[in-house]
């Protein structure tokens, strides 16, 4: 048998390799630890057992390394499985426990989508935003942060429209923001809260004919650009949803160092941590139970909620990845919509 497989104690990979062509295979997947497999040669295959990690799913790429010394990467040609991402397709490995959200089957609501051009002189450029508006008036806006990636992805058009129609949350816009210089822009940068609190989102409540403070979302870096817009202005914002949030701490987040706005963000994320009360909003946080990032997450999710934040915070079964926050939006995002917009 070739592919991968999972059980309640382990998860199995087999690679065939009939005149062992190849000098190793080893496993690309970070919270695995990158193991090598082990050549069978009674089976003639290269095989790798692990035990079943604290999660649902399993994203994963091989590394072939043949006689010659010549590297490939590949996906696994055995399991046909594939999730998306912004470094190409991985092979994805589903545990007995998986299970895709149900949105992603049900009928979407009517609506269209459009794009506006909004320059921002802070910023010295102009963002190409892509809105997403229901059939029904509405005055609710949820400002999404990599947006693009967001729908691409994690198929956030899908689940914004499927959610109206199903009555789960009330209608509303979806405003898609472009990366742009995403390092420096989405790394606790004053300009670019200047930009998104002063130019950006004035501008979009009068294209849209709203008032309302918005929702904003963001994961990763996204999410930590959320909070740092929020913090600079408050009253824009009705509620936060962060996913995966990169606030990095130096006892966390060593390994991050080398980034070059590293700096930037732990002194950010030191001054909210040092701060007796916030502008606190209804906050929902997601972070995945492998990643890297779960430990800081957990520590944002504390000092929020002591400064007033009304905040929900879930461990979701998987990794840093699209699929993982695509799975997260319901119910976390669907009931923070609710809360904020009842």
């Amino acid at each position: 048998m070739a592919g991968a497989w999972c059980d309640g104690a382990a998860a199995w990979f087999r690679l065939p390799d009939q005149d062992q062509k190849l000098s190793g295979v080893r496993l690309l997947c970070a919270f695995l630890g990158f193991p090598e497999f082990r050549y069978a040669a009674g089976e003639r295959r290269w095989e790798l057992r692990v035990p079943r990690p604290d999660a649902a799913r399993i994203e994963y790429k091989l590394e072939l390394t043949h006689r010659d010394g010549r590297r490939e990467t590949i996906c696994d040609q055995g399991n046909p499985r594939r999730a998306p991402g912004g470094f190409g397709e991985s092979s994805v490995l589903w545990c007995p426990d998986y299970r895709e959200p149900d949105w992603l089957h049900l009928p979407p609501a009517g609506g269209d989508w459009r794009d506006l051009k909004l320059a921002s002189a802070a910023l010295r450029t102009e963002l190409a935003v892509r809105v997403w508006s229901p059939a029904t008036t509405t005055g609710h806006v949820l400002v999404v942060h990599d947006g693009p990636d967001y729908d691409k992805y994690a198929e956030l058009g899908r689940y914004a429209a499927a959610s109206v129609a199903a009555g789960r949350v009330p209608p509303f816009h979806l405003v898609l923001l472009p990366a742009g210089e995403r390092f420096e822009w989405y790394s606790a940068a004053p300009a670019y809260n200047r930009a998104l609190t002063s130019e950006i989102l004035p501008r979009l409540a009068a294209e849209l004919g709203t008032g309302e403070p918005v929702v904003a979302a963001g994961a990763s870096l996204g999410g930590l650009a959320t909070l740092a817009a929020q913090r600079h202005a408050p009253d824009r914002f009705a509620g936060l949803f962060l996913q995966s949030g990169s606030f990095f701490q130096p006892r966390f987040d060593s390994q991050e160092s080398g980034f070059a706005r590293y700096q930037r963000i732990i002194r950010f994320v030191a001054q909210v941590h040092r701060a007796s009360h916030g502008p606190a909003v209804p906050v929902a946080m997601t972070c995945g139970t492998v990643e890297e990032n779960l430990a800081n997450n957990r520590s944002m999710a504390g000092a929020l909620r002591g400064q007033g934040y009304e905040i929900t915070f879930a461990e979701n079964r998987d990794a840093h990845n699209w699929i993982g926050w695509r799975d997260a939006l319901d119910p976390h995002l669907t009931n923070l919509l609710q809360r904020v917009w009842s």
